[in-house]
């Protein structure tokens, strides 16, 4: 594609996305009349370039980009795919078994939400944030978060190569990670030691079927050893199941609504608490940009309860749920359908969950390694001795 292509494609993309932003803003009544009139102004947008442009235009091109566009201005999480793409996801292929351990999703680039615990890209030190600015020479620019998943995975002990970006870096860091076959690790916990009141540590690196009997029996194990408070670490949790987070936060919360899942046309379902909670202890949560998904339901659930209260950085905002659409041509709509909020009714995607008490953490340079320090556990702690000596 040439560099005026190019420019097209952005010229188009953006006027698209102008058109939807603008269209959301809009009551119902007036929705389908204006939706008409930017259609309208679009076609004379794209004959404007056909018949004007400089240069000879591949359509096709330009009309992908623009599609890729509109779906863009929806969320990070959907997105337009071709036809070969749609084929797949349609057909259930499954993906190869050998992974890296990255959770992605699209901002601009394919974008770390967070490395599964444990993983090569753990090991590596990528954290929640960084952006892949390729994989295996390949850019990621208009790769779509479901294909870029589908990128990292390959068969056990192939290789895959990664280009980096943090925070202001401006070349990017070129790594070359081994797929593994991995599955997520089961909760752990343990007596934080020094510290003034009995605190005891649970992490919770991902939420699968069996994790809120883990919690449960987690949870009170460290009771037994004497814990009166007990941090949950949820920092880099983006693997799991929104059903696995709500039999999770069923073990906390034990009477009311826990959360709401919204569908199109207003229609609301409301999960509720089934008086089956079994920990009682007080729980701070510890929460970054890598608290994603179903992590992100559970911290909800405890937080508009008043069962917790939440140390680190907004987590990542992704609570919807997806489904394809098929298009006619063969491409389709990987396109969020449905989305939880809080029990009070406050939107969690795409803006995610502020913290009770922020804390700001500096990473190294890519290559270098991980501080020793944990300034976020730190501070949870200096918040939960501080209350517990007011008291």
């Amino acid at each position: 594609m040439s560099s005026k292509t190019r420019l097209t494609v952005l010229l188009v993309t953006v006027l698209v996305v102008a058109f939807t932003l603008i269209g959301s803003y809009l009551g119902r009544v007036s929705a389908g009349e204006d939706a008409y009139r930017h259609l309208r102004v679009f076609e004379d947008v794209v004959s404007l370039i056909r018949n004007n442009y400089v240069e000879e235009v591949n359509l096709n091109e330009v009309m992908d980009g623009a599609l890729r566009g509109l779906t863009e201005g929806l969320d990070s999480d959907s997105a337009y795919l071709a036809p070969e793409e749609a084929e797949r996801i349609d057909r259930g292929d499954p993906l190869p078994a050998g992974r890296i351990g990255l959770n992605v999703t699209r901002r601009y680039y394919l974008q770390v939400i967070a490395p599964l615990e444990g993983s090569p890209a753990a090991e590596a030190n990528i954290l929640p944030g960084d952006f892949v600015r390729a994989i295996d020479g390949q850019p990621t620019r208009l790769v779509s978060g479901i294909e870029g998943e589908r990128r990292l995975r390959g068969e056990p002990g192939t290789e895959v190569t990664l280009s980096l970006i943090r925070g202001s870096t401006r070349e990017p860091y070129d790594i070359t990670l081994t797929r593994e076959a991995l599955s997520p690790e089961s909760a752990t916990g343990r007596m934080l030691s020094g510290a003034s009141a009995s605190v005891g540590y649970l992490r919770i690196p991902a939420f699968h079927d069996a994790v809120a009997a883990e919690i449960a029996d987690t949870a009170a194990s460290l009771a037994g050893s004497g814990a009166t408070h007990l941090i949950m670490d949820i920092r880099g949790t983006a693997e799991g199941t929104f059903d696995a987070a709500i039999d999770a936060a069923k073990r906390f919360v034990a009477e009311g609504t826990l959360a709401l899942r919204e569908e199109p046309g207003d229609a609301q379902t409301t999960i509720t608490a089934d008086g089956a909670a079994t920990v009682t202890l007080p729980v701070t949560l510890l929460t970054n940009y890598g608290t994603s998904g179903p992590a992100e339901l559970f911290a909800a659930a405890l937080l508009d309860a008043d069962r917790a209260t939440s140390v680190g950085q907004q987590t990542s905002g992704r609570t919807s749920l997806q489904r394809l659409v098929r298009l006619p041509d063969g491409s389709g709509l990987w396109m969020s359908w449905a989305r939880y909020m809080t029990a009070s009714g406050e939107e969690i995607h795409p803006f995610g969950l502020a913290p009770d008490v922020p804390v700001e953490v500096e990473f190294p340079e890519l290559g270098e390694p991980l501080p020793d320090e944990d300034p976020v556990l730190d501070r949870a702690v200096t918040e939960i001795t501080g209350a517990s000596a007011a008291n």
